[in-house]
């Protein structure tokens, strides 16, 4: 399973489990289809942060896969 630290492993259209700004204490995961890339370096430590496509912004915790379209 993949980690979302790395930029060039997401892109629009993924599955993948974010942690929420709110959430980061507890490490909570939510899970939603990757609407945009907020993060510009190629490599974060806590996770790539992306727009879900509900809104819902967060880092990455680990990439699913691709969408069920």
């Amino acid at each position: 399973m993949l980690t979302g630290q790395q930029r060039s492993h997401i892109r629009p259209g993924l599955e993948v489990d974010i942690v929420l700004k709110q959430d980061q204490r507890t490490g909570k995961t939510t899970r939603g289809i990757v609407k945009d890339i907020l993060t510009n370096s190629p490599t974060h430590p806590h996770g790539i942060k992306v727009r879900l496509q509900d809104g819902q912004v967060g880092r990455v915790k680990s990439i699913i896969g691709a969408a069920n379209s």
